[in-house]
């Protein structure tokens, strides 16, 4: 599956760049779904997306500057609000711009400290994670940053519980449990969610992290997939605290996806600094990206087409249900060997 062959896709929110991005006040660009777009705040501090290409004579917004809220463009200094409209061409003696003078605008909002947007009409809500309105639970942003791989690979990998033995040898992954001793699957309209118990390791940092003094522990986790591409991980251990993470691999283009990581936690920066927390966090994932930035990003849907074992039940049933999305939404994989 190419994701920008897909249109159905541009229906589904994704978190594009930290707000924090945006607080120098200058316009940023992005790419989504191989759509070039451009990102600000207007004048009271409201994330805005558009078409990243000025409808005068097609230069890059981004490259402009915002002026009382508005993008301007950098070559003529037309500007234009979040709505697309343009509001000042400076050119224009008698002050009438034409309702013709407008650029694509997109379904923009702020949600855990990123700029979500959705291309087209949402088919579904931003995942809602109610821990990030709950006072117990601190948000600690991660990372944000490019990898070459499919977001559904992503996806699968983080449902996956047969590859920690091999990939994460040096933060969790134990070599005496190269399987999970539970797996329940459970279907819902627009994602999967996984209850799944394994035996792992704790590092000398991660005790410190989770306040235990045990090396070998079992992990019990609860995931859920939202479609497309946001995985949420909930982990729970027997002193009260829950680690929840929560990973969005957004499409940029084909072979590349942006990674957005934050975690939730049900402790204090004095309990544990949110550094060391982000520290093991990162270490598991750079182990991931090695191995994943290695597989096809072509994914196929058709699930003849890979072999499989008992430990990929969550990826196939997202294969499935993308499968059967492209078919609902009339839409075909357009994407050689896969169709």
């Amino acid at each position: 599956m190419l994701v920008t062959k897909q249109p159905v896709l541009k229906r589904f929110w994704y978190p594009v760049i930290p707000k924090s991005h945006l607080s120098d006040g200058h316009p940023k660009p992005f790419t989504l779904l191989g759509q070039k777009i451009v990102l600000w705040l207007d004048a009271k501090g409201r994330p805005g997306a558009a078409q990243d290409r000025c409808c005068h004579r097609s230069a890059q917004l981004s490259k402009g500057k915002v002026t009382n809220g508005n993008i301007e463009c950098p070559y003529h200094g037309w500007r234009f609000d979040s709505a697309g409209t343009c509001t000042h061409v400076p050119q224009l003696q008698d002050g009438m711009i034409s309702p013709s003078y407008k650029i694509g605008a997109y379904n923009c909002v702020e949600r855990y400290g990123y700029i979500w947007v959705c291309l087209e009409e949402p088919l579904c809500d931003i995942p809602d994670i109610p821990e990030a309105k709950d006072s117990k639970y601190r948000l600690i942003q991660e990372f944000y940053e490019p990898w070459k791989c499919a977001g559904l690979r992503v996806m699968e990998n983080e449902f996956d519980t047969a590859h920690p033995t091999f990939v994460h040898t040096t933060t969790f992954g134990s070599e005496e449990h190269p399987i999970p001793d539970k797996m329940q699957l459970q279907e819902h309209e627009w994602g999967i969610d996984f209850w799944t118990v394994l035996g792992v390791t704790n590092p000398k940092l991660q005790q410190e992290n989770l306040k235990i003094e045990q090396n070998q522990v079992v992990r019990t986790m609860h995931m859920t997939w939202y479609m497309p591409f946001t995985a949420q991980l909930r982990i729970g251990y027997p002193n009260g605290l829950v680690h929840i993470v929560v990973n969005t691999a957004t499409p940029i283009d084909d072979s590349t996806s942006q990674i957005v990581q934050f975690c939730l936690r049900n402790d204090t920066e004095a309990e544990t600094k949110a550094e060391n927390i982000v520290a093991f966090d990162r270490a598991v994932t750079l182990e991931d990206k090695v191995i994943l930035e290695t597989t096809d990003y072509n994914v196929p849907l058709d699930i003849t087409k890979e072999q499989h074992m008992m430990t990929d039940k969550p990826g196939i049933l997202m294969r499935r249900k993308f499968s059967t999305l492209l078919k609902t939404y009339g839409e075909v994989e357009c994407c050689g060997y896969n169709s």
